[in-house]
Parts: structure tokens; sequence; C-alpha cells
């Protein structure tokens, strides 16, 4: 397969798929460019080479219909700031406008497309449109790992007009390199910490890291659920009476095949889910009426601590309580931070999934992390051992 570091961009118009798909205030200014600088390499490479780079990306959800406070054309401002060159833009991804300005880009020149949901043929995957797409460039890079499970135009149909001209960028390259080191042969002992407020969300990821790791730390709100399923008392707090049974199930394949399971035994309470509400500790499965679980309790942070510094690569998918309140965020501070002392001590550490990657960021605690991926749902996906579209459609 070739790969950036394999392939000379000279003289070629490389038709690069990338996640601008970034926050902004009101005034179009944008609040948090992570997955802007993230896609910085892979566009200096390919001008470096001598090639010119077009990149394609959707913003927010338009529904197929141009909304002009979707445009991209305040992201490709920002973006240009970020590489300390011009950037081009295009009015629209297809069409005249995207035509004639992709035919005079010069070698180290790059030009961004227009949003690509202002069209419905682009979430619909549609062959034409992919194949309008593909005329503009010469080879076809995706380094779009946030939309890589999406079998949309752009991410995937668009490949099959690249037989021998496809690959992926440095971020896509990253991504899979990363989830490879955790899933597929990681150094042992291996911990996964899956937090989040529902089971439901994070059901096949758990059956499928229960095969993977050796030890499996459960937090957040899900974790009532468990506690609950194990006889315990959980109040008012967030749980899934239907999903019992699939959590009994889970500590029992966990048991089956020696996977050292960890689940609260105590908890931060509320009697309201709320900052100002009154706050407690208790057992985890003595939580009173009327009271919620919002946080693991400090005996549960000290035994999730020391699985993790035991481990020598961790996987952390979801907060270990409701961090965006400031009572109710220690849980999550503290495995953030034994994530990152971890990693200090030379283990592999992948942190995936929006609120985890929000938690060690609002921290300080990126830098400490081997690897900090960029896809919310992508990850999700991987994790739960699925194939994703944007991925086969490189490798295919």
């Amino acid at each position: 397969m070739i790969t950036m570091d394999t392939s000379s961009f000279s003289g070629k118009k490389a038709l690069v798929r990338v996640d601008l798909n970034v926050p902004q205030d009101a005034h179009g200014k944008v609040t948090d460019d992570t997955r802007a600088r993230a896609i910085v390499p892979t566009v200096k490479k390919i001008i470096a080479d001598g090639g010119s780079a077009i990149l394609m990306s959707h913003l927010g959800r338009p529904k197929g219909k141009v909304n002009p406070a979707m445009s991209l054309k305040p992201v490709a401002d920002h973006l240009s700031g970020l590489l300390g060159a011009p950037v081009l833009f295009a009015t629209d991804c297809i069409g005249p406008d995207a035509k004639a300005k992709a035919a005079a880009l010069k070698p180290g020149e790059v030009l961004v497309l227009e949003n690509l949901r202002f069209h419905p043929e682009e979430e619909a995957g549609d062959e034409a449109f992919s194949k309008s797409l593909s005329e503009l460039g010469d080879v076809y890079v995706n380094d779009a790992f946030g939309t890589a499970h999406r079998a949309h135009a752009s991410t995937t149909i668009i490949a099959r007009f690249f037989p021998d001209a496809k690959l992926f960028g440095y971020l896509m390259q990253a991504e899979i390199d990363s989830v490879g080191k955790v899933l597929g042969n990681p150094q042992r002992p291996m911990t996964a910490i899956v937090g989040g407020s529902k089971v439901s969300s994070k059901i096949e990821v758990l059956q499928n890291l229960i095969g993977k790791c050796d030890e499996l730390i459960i937090g957040g709100g899900m974790a009532n659920t468990f506690v609950k399923a194990m006889g315990g008392q959980t109040g008012a707090s967030l749980v899934e009476d239907d999903l019992l049974e699939t959590a009994r199930g889970i500590v029992k394949e966990a048991e089956a095949k020696g996977v050292k399971l960890h689940i609260p035994t105590d908890a931060v309470i509320a009697d309201a889910f709320s900052e100002t509400a009154n706050t407690d500790q208790c057992a985890a499965d003595a939580v009173p009426d009327g009271w919620m679980a919002l946080d693991i309790g400090p005996q549960s942070i000290e035994s999730f601590r020391a699985a993790v510094l035991r481990s020598k690569t961790i996987l952390w998918n979801g907060p270990m309580g409701v961090f965006e309140m400031k009572p109710y965020q220690q849980g999550t501070i503290a495995i953030a931070e034994a994530v990152a002392e971890a990693t200090d001590k030379g283990a592999f550490s992948l942190v995936g999934g929006g609120d985890s990657v929000a938690a060690v960021n609002q921290f300080g605690l990126a830098a400490r992390i081997s690897y900090v991926s960029t896809g919310g749902g992508a990850m999700l996906e991987y994790l739960e051992g699925k194939v994703l579209p944007g991925i086969a459609a490189i490798k295919g």
C-alpha cells in the first residue's frame, strides 16, 4: 500500500478528504481548531513535494441545502494562518467554480472546497457526485478519521475512481496505527477504561474489549446499571433496566476469560442533577432513595488508579462522572492523571471519544498521552471491531 512517506506529490493535485468540522462562534470565528491543526502535516508534505492540495470537508448538518452559516470560508481563512500560506476558496465543491479553481491551482497552493453536505448526494454516497469530485484531482488522500465510519461520497465511494492512487494521510494512518497498538498486539498488561452515561452505547465496545484486555474498568453513569445488575441499590441514579441481563452477561464473560473487572465500590452522590445540589459519599451499591451517583468515590479512584499504573497499554473511552460539573469531576481528573503518569513511565495510552478527549484537554494532560484520537463515532465503531468504510475503501 502506498503511504505519505513513500509518495511524491510533485506536479500532482492531491484531492484530500479532511475533517474541518470545527466549532465556531456566532461571528464565524473558530473556537477549537484541534481538527484543523491535525491535518497540517499532510497538507505541508503535499505542498513541500511540489504538489497542490484540494481540501474537501463537511461542516455541521445542513441536510443537503446551502446554508451560509455553515460555509467553510471562515475555516479556510483560519487554516491559512495555521499553514502560514494563502488558502484559496471555491464557492462550491463541484461545478464551474470548483473546476476552474482546481484546474488553475499551481504547485504549492491550497484550495478549500465549499461544504460537501450542501449537496444531498454527499451523505447518500452518490456515484455521479463522487465522480465529479474525483475529476478535480490526480490522487486521493483520506485524512478524515472522524468520518471514516460513514460510507459517504467523499469518504468512501470516491476511492473507486483512484484504484492505483489512493492513500491515507498522516492523521488517518496515526489513528489506525494507534488502535492497532491497543487492539492488535498490545503490550501486557492491557487495561481498558470505559465510561460515559449509558451501557447501550457501549455494549459492543465492552464485548469486543473483553477478549482483548487484561483489566476492564467501568465508570460513569453506565456503572450504575452494573451495580444494580449485581443486586445493588442505586437510588435515583441513571440505570438502564432493560440492560441488567446484558450487564450480568458481561460480568460472567469477563470471569470466564480471566479479565479483572473493576466496577465502582463507592460513589459521590447528589440529591439532584445539579452543580449546586447537596452532595455526599456512600457505597456504590447503597445509594439512598432520591439520590443519584454522579461520580466515582475515593476508594474506586484508588483501585482504578492502581490498575492503570500497572498497565503497559491503556485505552480510555468515556468519563468517570459528570465531569462538566465541578463537584463530580474528581474521578475523571484522577483517571486522566493516572493515564498520564503511566504514560510517563513508558505505557502506551490511547484516549478516544469526545468526552475523554475533552477531559484530557480541559485538564491540560493531552501532551502526556501517547495518542489522542480525533474521531468520536468513528473511534467507537473501530473499538467495536467494525470495519470502517473509509478505511476499507483505501485498503481494498
